[in-house]
């Protein structure tokens, strides 16, 4: 973890991407422009300050994630380092686990994407003609 100055500021975007919520910067100021990430249950901009003990609601495609700021950083590091900067609440995980599990019962789409092969053309149409 990086050692906290009086004079640093720690932007929120910036700590979102070192505490690996999304790949990139950019990918965390855009889902924060998007209104995806709030701050103690208030709309925010990317530039504004975090400081610790701050709640943070974030949802990233079907999951919510509540969490809870416990240390502050500008520098992406190893998910190890990234898991020390917040804590989770134990509703937001039992929720998210519920969420993946649904989704996993749901059975997976018939389709494929895009055209079929020239192989694959050949096999519907010698199932067309056999039936």
């Amino acid at each position: 973890m990086q050692r906290i100055e009086a004079a640093e500021k720690f932007r929120i975007d910036k700590w979102l991407f070192a505490a690996r919520f999304f790949k990139t910067r950019s990918l965390a100021a855009e889902a924060i422009e998007r209104g995806r990430v709030h701050l103690n249950g208030a709309r925010i901009k990317p530039a504004k300050t975090l400081s610790v003990g701050d709640l943070l609601t974030i949802r990233i495609g079907n999951f919510k994630y509540d969490i809870v700021v416990r240390a502050l950083s500008n520098h992406r590091g190893s998910a190890t380092i990234a898991q020390n900067l917040y804590h989770e609440t134990e509703e937001s995980r039992q929720q998210r686990e519920l969420i993946a599990e649904r989704l996993k019962a749901q059975p997976k789409p018939f389709y494929t994407k895009g055209r079929p092969t020239k192989r694959n053309r050949r096999d519907i149409m010698r199932f067309k003609d056999s039936g």
